[in-house]
């Protein structure tokens, strides 16, 4: 790894590696608050924008859009141009995206800078877990650095919701967007001085034909996927879906062809590298969807206020943040594919656990079913971050962040379609509602029991 530091800044970071693991943890901490901030606040949003119920589907899930276009762009760009040059970008663009959200004057300016946001937030995932790659050699610092990373995953899906609906009680929904403003520019402001620069030592050079053939073709998905929620046969989602099918073909192309091309495509002959993206797009699909869903049901249907449901589903989530900053301590021996599969299999037990809405029922009967899939989060959010960039050449970490990322939050769109569709399909009135979601648990349980399975069946050649 060829870095552009002086000799004595390679020695202070050396004695002192707190910078390169502190910023893309806190950096990946406000992305997810940032991510989640609308499940707690969409009603008051709604109002303040006047957004109809389909403009409400765009306000929660536009972020979506942004990031799963935007991740794999952007850590192969860190990786040739410089990961801390990204990473200070993408803190700079979340300040004034923010600032777009926070002046919005109806649904379709929120929206876009929602989308914008998205592509910020890209840069902080893929560029940060690159930064750690870069800065902890493979072995136990890297295993706790990374699981590190994962923990913020849990805690910022914790907290983003908490925080987001307590600033509306104290100021109104746009709050949360100008809190961000100010982290986001002392985020960009301290990376500027306190980390080094680093990049592949052989850069593959710019790829814009496969730049915007994934870029567009994964935008297109996110955007029928979303779309689709109000209509999956209407002309336009149709069309987007066709047009996504097209780019990411024209992209597979590219690559196939190109000599040093963006992503290598004999990558997923590797079995880690093809258990960091299939295990990311099922904890999306299987995990993510259903779990940010549960707590719009928990208002709904138990009839606790957002403020409760998110502290509520803050088990979840606190637990997943805690089991991600202890999982290095689990014994080096273990194969990480059945720590993944051990926590799959966790997962599924918990939403099958979690099962039990009803009209007016308490909270706490969701309580085991939520510490056990916490558990499993954490576990698998340690062990998908460690994978993501071990599976992948040392000067490519970013690229590999990346890839895992994207997976993640494709995954997350169609989950939050597919649970939206299940949980309403019998109806809107609390009854309907309580089992629809009970059908939507299971289902979700169903898939991360399957690829537990999966996983192990995935092994080293």
């Amino acid at each position: 790894m060829t870095t552009l530091a002086t000799p004595a800044a390679r020695g202070r970071r050396a004695e002192s590696p707190s910078a390169a693991l502190a910023l893309p943890a806190a950096a990946t901490l406000l992305a997810l608050m940032n991510y989640c901030a609308p499940a707690a606040t969409l009603a008051d949003t709604a109002r303040g924008l006047h957004a109809g119920a389909t403009a409400q589907i765009w306000l929660m899930s536009s972020i979506s859009l942004g990031l799963a276009a935007a991740l794999l762009a952007v850590g192969s760009l860190a990786d040739d141009h410089g990961r801390k040059r990204m990473f200070v970008l993408g803190a700079a663009l979340l300040a004034v995206s923010s600032v777009a959200c926070a002046l919005a004057p109806d649904a379709l300016t929120f929206v876009a800078g929602r989308i914008v946001q998205g592509a910020a937030s890209a840069a902080l995932l893929a560029t940060g877990l690159g930064i750690v790659a870069a800065s902890f050699g493979p072995g136990p610092r890297r295993a706790r650095a990374t699981g590190t990373w994962g923990a913020m995953v849990g805690l910022g899906i914790a907290l983003g919701p908490i925080a987001a609906a307590g600033l509306t009680v104290l100021g109104g929904w746009r709050l949360w967007y100008w809190a961000t403003v100010a982290a986001a520019a002392l985020l960009a402001v301290v990376a500027a001085r306190a980390l080094e620069e680093s990049r592949a030592e052989r850069p593959r050079g710019l790829d814009l034909p496969g730049l915007a053939a994934m870029s567009l073709g994964v935008g297109a998905l996110v955007a029928a996927i979303t779309w689709g929620r109000a209509g999956w046969t209407s002309p336009g989602v149709l069309a987007l879906f066709a047009a996504a099918a097209a780019l990411l073909a024209a992209f597979v192309a590219v690559q196939a062809r190109r000599r040093d091309p963006m992503v290598d495509l004999a990558l997923f002959r590797r079995p880690a590298f093809l258990l960091s993206v299939t295990g990311a797009l099922v904890t999306g699909l299987a995990i993510i969807g259903v779990m940010t869903y549960s707590a719009t049901m928990m208002s709904l249907v138990m009839g606790l206020s957002p403020l409760a449901a998110a502290l509520v589903l803050a088990i979840w989530s606190g637990l997943s943040f805690l089991v991600a900053l202890q999982a290095h301590r689990l014994p080096a021996r273990l194969p990480v594919r059945r720590l993944l599969a051990a926590g799959f299999a966790l997962a599924g037990a918990g939403e099958l656990a979690m099962a039990v809405f009803a009209p007016g029922a308490p909270w706490w009967r969701l309580a085991p079913g939520l510490a056990v899939a916490g558990v499993a989060s954490g576990l698998t959010n340690a062990m998908l971050a460690r994978l993501a960039v071990d599976s992948v050449p040392a000067d490519r970490a970013s690229m590999g962040s990346g890839a895992n990322n994207t997976a993640r939050y494709i995954g997350a769109s169609v989950g939050v379609a597919i649970v939206g569709a299940v949980a309403t399909g019998s109806g809107h009135d609390p009854a309907a509602l309580a089992h629809g979601t009970n059908v939507a648990l299971v289902v979700s349980a169903a898939a991360a029991l399957a690829y537990a399975a999966l996983a192990l069946a995935i092994r080293e050649r």
